[in-house]
């Protein structure tokens, strides 16, 4: 509650300063018109009595202070509304100094780990890997994507990580129950053993979808030009044979009923909640946004928002997880 509070009396100054400067009405207007309109009409009239002629009357001898007042009421609503969604930075002693990710952008064992690291507000350095050649992490034993180096220390597998880093990061301040813990573990599982197996067959179900993701992943990733063009097309046509395989291996009938069938199964294991962790996402969370995030805005993506109910969800983690915290090198 303090940032609430804090941004709250930050507005709450400039707003009365400006004001009786002679601008108040003007800067008023401009967030009623721009951001919450009928959030400040509200204020505006909940600080009224309930008689017309009353409020007339202070509106007339001050009407700055009346703006002024609604304007900040309006805020402080909206900035307590935005807390429950915010980031949840760790204490400044937890934050590792150093931290670099060497990943696949679209890689959704990478981008798990991202959501992450941008939803705990942790700085870190991305190093894009050449999936060809791979020279990018020749320096260590282990070929795999994510690596995730911090203060140092190589970490591997993308729940390992998140492991790792959740455990120094909640040491001496979460207090979930066991139930909780639990249901968290077993969604994780959930999305490591059955999420992440329907999205290959559904971004490479036929031509058009191939060659839509080739495009993004080649557009993303660190290839050379000559690479971009052999792995733009070659890899489309290769992978479109291999989801075929991957529906086969997984039990998979059709790809798009499996993916909403998956999705919804997530909408149901919320129960009502606005994350799965309550008023704010757990581990669970970040780990369906993360894998799905590389698939958000492709076909695929786009046919699992319109036909099922994760949407609101996935807007509501959007909006936690919030803008990046990757350095740029």
């Amino acid at each position: 509650m303090r940032r609430a509070s804090t941004l709250a009396s930050s507005v709450l100054s400039r707003t009365l300063a400006t004001a009786h400067g002679g601008v108040g009405v003007g800067v008023a207007t401009s967030i009623a018109v721009h951001h919450n309109q009928r959030l400040l009409q509200v204020a505006l009239y909940g600080s009224s009595s309930s008689s017309g002629a009353s409020y007339t009357r202070w509106w007339s001898k001050s009407p700055a202070r009346v703006l002024s007042l609604g304007v900040a009421g309006a805020l402080i609503s909206v900035a307590a509304a935005q807390e429950v969604h915010a980031k949840e930075p760790p204490p400044p002693e937890l934050v590792p100094k150093d931290v670099v990710l060497y990943q696949y952008e679209a890689c959704p064992f990478c981008n798990k780990v991202k959501a992450f690291l941008d939803y705990y507000d942790i700085p870190y350095k991305v190093v894009e890997v050449n999936p060809i050649s791979k020279k990018e992490i020749k320096w260590s034993d282990y070929k795999k994507v994510p690596i995730l180096m911090v203060d140092g220390e190589q970490l591997i597998d993308s729940s390992a990580i998140i492991d790792k880093l959740g455990g120094k990061i909640h040491s001496d301040k979460r207090a979930d129950s066991k139930s909780d813990n639990d249901e968290e573990k077993k969604w994780r599982g959930w999305v490591d053993n059955h999420l992440v197996h329907i999205l290959s067959p559904n971004i490479y179900r036929n031509t058009s979808e191939a060659l839509e993701s080739f495009d993004y992943i080649t557009s993303n990733g660190n290839f050379s030009f000559s690479e971009k063009i052999t792995v733009k097309y070659a890899g489309a046509a290769a992978m479109y044979f291999v989801s075929k395989k991957l529906k086969k291996k997984y039990n998979i009938t059709d790809e798009r009923a499996a993916l909403y069938e998956a999705a919804e199964t997530w909408v149901d294991g919320l129960n009502g909640r606005d994350f799965l962790g309550g008023c704010k996402p757990n581990l669970a969370d970040l780990a369906v946004y993360g894998v799905l995030r590389p698939i958000r805005y492709l076909r695929s993506g786009k046919d699992m928002v319109e036909h099922t109910r994760i949407g609101d969800w996935y807007t509501r983690m959007e909006n936690a997880v919030g803008e990046s915290s990757r350095i740029k090198a």
